[in-house]
């Protein structure tokens, strides 16, 4: 990059600021030729670009927004069912925060989602009347369990007891004696 990193006339960061320093963003190919790749494989690379690590609210969104969602991919399987999911607010920023204690970025929201919804997805199905599905905190930390709302039951129509009428001679019909 052309600074100094040591010396009399280099800047002195801490090592917060130097985490935030993205140096990767500034890599040329001139760059890779002196670090040793050969120039036929650097031909190849026709764009070089750096990936920044997601934060908390990036996978949040990613949980959440896209048309192929994981959490609206959920929703539709457990909607095969007629069972509706919900994942509450704090539920997302909790699988966020396990994906990113774990440094798996996006790949690993599925994980996550899959190792809190497994056994849930098994017990719904024979659970009656079973409504609604409440994904929580305690859910995916897995100090508790997801939140089923089910209807209550339908009630069975009572039979009627109805009078069997007595059919009506018609007047125009021959009598039978």
């Amino acid at each position: 990059t052309g600074k100094k990193s040591m010396g009399f006339g280099a800047e002195v960061h801490g090592k917060q600021e130097r985490a935030s320093i993205d140096v990767m963003s500034k890599v040329r190919p001139e760059d890779l030729l002196k670090f040793g790749l050969i120039p036929e494989f650097i031909g190849r690379l026709p764009v070089l670009v750096s990936l920044g690590q997601l934060d908390e609210d990036a996978l949040v969104r990613i949980l959440t927004e896209p048309k192929n969602a994981l959490c609206r991919q959920y929703k539709k399987l457990l909607g095969m069912d007629g069972v509706e999911l919900e994942f509450t607010e704090d539920a997302l920023r909790e699988i966020a925060q396990l994906a990113l204690k774990r440094k798996s970025g996006a790949r690993g929201l599925r994980a996550i989602i899959e190792s809190t919804m497994t056994d849930t997805m098994y017990e719904l199905p024979s659970i009656e009347n079973a409504a609604k599905c409440i994904i929580d905190r305690d859910a995916v930390l897995k100090t508790g369990k997801p939140t089923v709302v089910t209807n209550p039951p339908a009630k069975k129509p009572r039979a009627r007891k109805t009078a069997v009428a007595a059919p009506e001679a018609d007047a125009d019909a021959p009598s039978v004696s």
